[in-house]
């Protein structure tokens, strides 16, 4: 299957279990890999063929950032199945949610959750 990547979105959040991470918030970077076929786009050029980066990130973000988890688990999983939901074309994602200042006392550079959703799997 044909993947689209996106990495890199950087997203200001109030996601985590410490009550300072609730009101302070923190930056998150995101990273997503679509799952689709690309066949009909790599033929015609037409972004009807395809799924729009920008909204695909737009929505990424809007429910990223709109709702508050305890966990970046939950929060991975509430922005797979929100864009699965929004984009039929989609068969599969991967949602990697990098958290480089997670309250940890170790020298790291992010600590991070990946999931997967295929359409229609629960």
């Amino acid at each position: 299957m044909d993947r689209i990547l996106i990495k890199g979105l950087r997203a200001f959040a109030y996601h985590g279990v410490r009550d300072y991470e609730k009101k302070n918030g923190q930056s998150f970077i995101l990273d997503l890999t679509l799952y689709l076929s690309l066949d009909k786009a790599s033929r015609s050029d037409e972004l009807n063929d395809t799924v729009s980066y920008s909204s695909v990130s737009k929505t990424a973000l809007r429910i990223f950032t709109e709702n508050r988890f305890d966990l970046i688990e939950r929060a991975a999983g509430a922005v797979a199945d929100g864009i699965l939901l929004e984009y039929a074309q989609i068969q599969q994602i991967t949602v990697q949610i990098k958290k480089p200042r997670a309250p940890v006392s170790a020298d790291f550079e992010y600590m991070a959750v990946e999931l997967t959703r295929k359409r229609g799997e629960k």
